[in-house]
């Protein structure tokens, strides 16, 4: 993608040198105006897709904006919002003007709206929480409306207290219940009921200071950037504006030097959740977080938490990121609805474990293979270091060597990568053809081929994808389906992004400049299509063979994010379909009877289903007794569904020759290696698609095909 880059670059430097939206800009003297100007300008000659900055987009911002800053609605009333709508249908104009008055106005009334907040939860939490009345609270805030009166801005804040202490409420109860039956009361633990109570307000207090301490920390600039996301995200959810520092922490996360937890978080309204959990990093060593899962708090090493709901996001990463070898205790509100504390010791990625990695299978005498790969990763200063296409092709070989009769290529979780390792590894599967198509805003299609007539494996081929695979392994997924020389198992549809980014560094684009660093805009440039013509993007691909996972009802999805580009399709590459042995309709349809009849996956259904349940539950029971019922059927419901893991397909999977003689000298190598093929072995999924490889080489139309090399 460099080569667009460079086009994009000089296109833009080329149209700056010719207008005159830089001396105007210079002239404000004003980095927030020129910044925003800028902004402005290279969305409009840039972006893939750009939209109509009209009145429409004006009302669109005017209402995001808002809820970013003041997302549980405990800040602003009725009518401040009434004082802010004079500029409700006109901050298009103000964009194209680089006027800021809008921002200015939101952001004076918010700091003084905070200050008094400030004196109005210490107000609250003075005094003691009646645990006994019948009351709730709709925790559903989008949908609620601004407070009318300084007074009932006052009682929402007690309820929102009342919700936030209840949970440290019930901890203190249960460890004061167990002091007194043990006659042990260490240093901390409640004496009492009504200690109990005074010390989960305190513990809520101590929470909010910390916030509000943040909040105090912050200038200006933090919260202009927040102004410039909410429009920039109006264009698409992967375009944004790294501010500098921020772009600073991307450089490094894209060099692969990860040091924190390990996994890359999402602001949704005033959660903070886990959109991925990044490959080799603590968290995915340690398997007790998941994507989905929202942070509620965070803990230094033992010391009293942080609650970060309604924190802003960079604010919340400060807390969680931290030197190697240090502890982060996390609270975690899992996507059952359960609480849990994790803690984690930061870490710095191990790379090797997002590599490709191989195993056998063994079914009924015979041998099968099995590759995960976790992205599509590459050097992109040296294409010809390690990278995913070159490492599959190994392992292929590899399991060729061991006598594999099928293959199945895990892609779940993908997250995606280098466009030109999908393009190569698609070749070790067919003799040549198209892969993928990219279009750029107002330019011809792009077709991209693999051109080597060698193939590495002809056998049978499965590719399991999830909810969670996304760009590249969409790629690779849809251009053997297209082809229609592997079976797709696993979700309804997978992520759905069918689009690329590039990013900018904004000094780029203007030939001098006296403000210092102006950080970077991550851009949608291109869009993905399949050899067929459809796009990946929203509609991502869709299995061959449906199997629900625990997914299948959550809103993980490009379609849940905030303005997608839309699905769209254009004229087909031209291509040949496989021209192999599968029988492809049989083996779907065989398929399809097992999953209908397979007792775990219909466990699995259910438990689907019932995390969307306790996602859609918005009304919470304020009194003790009654929310203590209700944890307690949470938690019967959760340890019900426990039984999901005491699956055994009674599969057998070993690893590689070459592997075991690492085994060794590495012994962690090996207990990394055993936890795997443990999970696996409980992975219903990976038994379904060692079905479907018998089935396609039972029903083999040309059996002498199957396990020959060309070339």
């Amino acid at each position: 993608m460099k080569k667009n880059l460079t086009y994009l670059l000089l296109l833009m430097f080329a149209a700056v040198a010719s207008c005159s939206f830089t001396n105007k800009s210079f002239e404000t003297n004003d980095k927030d105006k020129l910044l925003l100007d800028l902004i402005a300008y290279v969305l409009e000659k840039g972006h893939y897709q750009p939209k109509d900055i009209n009145d429409d987009f004006s009302v669109s911002v005017f209402d995001d904006f808002i809820s970013v800053v003041d997302p549980t609605k405990r800040y602003f009333l009725e009518e401040d919002i009434e004082y802010f709508e004079k500029y409700k249908f006109q901050i298009d104009d103000q964009i194209k003007n680089t006027d800021i008055s809008f921002f200015n106005l939101v952001h004076e009334r918010l700091i003084k709206r905070m200050a008094e907040a400030k004196v109005i939860y210490e107000d609250v939490l003075k005094k003691p929480f009646n645990y006994s009345v019948e009351e709730t609270i709709n925790i559903d805030y989008e949908k609620q409306k601004f407070a009318t009166s300084k007074k009932e801005l006052k009682e929402r804040w007690r309820k929102q207290l009342k919700y936030a202490t209840i949970d440290t409420y019930d901890s203190k109860i249960a460890d004061y219940k167990k002091a007194k039956n043990d006659n042990k009361f260490e240093e901390g633990v409640a004496t009492s009921v009504k200690d109990a109570e005074k010390q989960s307000r305190e513990s809520t207090k101590s929470t909010l200071d910390d916030f509000f301490d943040f909040v105090a920390d912050l200038e200006r600039k933090d919260w202009f950037v927040q102004y410039i996301n909410t429009i920039v995200d109006k264009f698409d959810p992967h375009t944004y504006y790294f501010a500098p520092d921020d772009k600073e922490k991307f450089d490094t996360s894209m060099s692969g030097k990860f040091e924190g937890i390990g996994a890359r978080l999402q602001k949704k309204k005033d959660q903070t959740k886990i959109v991925e959990v990044i490959s080799g990093g603590p968290v995915w060593r340690d398997q007790q977080i998941e994507v989905g899962d929202e942070i509620i708090k965070v803990g230094q090493a033992g010391e009293e938490p942080v609650n970060i709901v309604g924190m802003r996001l960079d604010d919340a990463i400060k807390l969680i990121k931290g030197p190697k070898g240090t502890i982060v205790d996390l609270t975690i509100k899992k996507v059952d609805g359960s609480i849990e504390i994790i803690s984690i010791t930061r870490d710095i990625v191990e790379l090797e474990e997002s590599y490709a990695k191989s195993a056998t299978v063994k079914h009924n005498d015979k041998k099968f293979g099995l590759i995960n790969l976790p992205k599509f990763y590459v050097d992109f200063e040296d294409y010809n270091k390690r990278n995913a296409a070159t490492d599959v092709a190994k392992e292929v070989e590899r399991l060729k060597q061991e006598g594999a009769e099928g293959l199945i290529l895990d892609l779940r979780d993908n997250g995606g990568g280098s466009l030109r390792t999908v393009v190569e590894m698609a070749g070790l599967f067919i003799k040549d053809g198209p892969i993928v198509q990219v279009r750029s805003s107002g330019q011809r299609k792009e077709v991209h081929d693999d051109k080597d007539e060698r193939i590495q494996w002809d056998g049978p081929l499965v590719i399991l994808v999830n909810e969670l695979s996304a760009s590249a392994s969409e790629i690779l997924a849809a251009a053997m389906q297209d082809y229609k020389r592997a079976v797709v198992i696993g979700s309804k549809q997978t992520f759905g992004k069918g689009t690329v980014q590039n990013v900018i560094p904004l000094e780029n684009i203007v030939r001098s400049n006296e403000h210092g660093d102006l950080g970077a805009i991550k851009l949608t440039t291109q869009k993905f299509y399949r050899i067929n013509g459809g796009s990946t993007q929203l509609e991502g691909v869709k299995s061959d063979v449906i199997v629900p996972d625990r997914y299948s009802y959550i809103d993980l999805g490009e379609r849940d994010q905030q303005n997608p580009l839309a699905w769209d399709k254009i004229s087909p590459a031209s291509y040949e379909p496989w021209d192999g042995y599968i029988d492809y309709e049989h083996t779907v349809e065989n398929s399809m009877k097992r999953m209908e009849g397979n007792t775990q996956i219909k466990l699995i259904e259910e438990n689907a289903k019932w995390l969307k349940e306790q996602q859609e539950e918005t009304i919470v029971s304020l009194k003790y007794k009654d929310y203590k019922v209700e944890l307690e059927k949470d938690k019967e419901k959760i340890n019900y569904f426990k039984k999901l893991s005491d699956y055994d397909s009674h599969l057998t999977f070993e690893s590689l020759k070459y592997e075991k003689e690492l085994f060794t000298q590495d012994s962690i190598l090996r207990e990394k290696r055993d936890r795997w093929h443990k999970n696996l072995a409980k992975d219903v999924y990976v038994e379904e698609a060692i079905n479907v490889l018998e089935d396609l080489k039972a029903n083999a139309i040309n059996p002498s095909k199957l396990v020959s090399i060309k070339g």
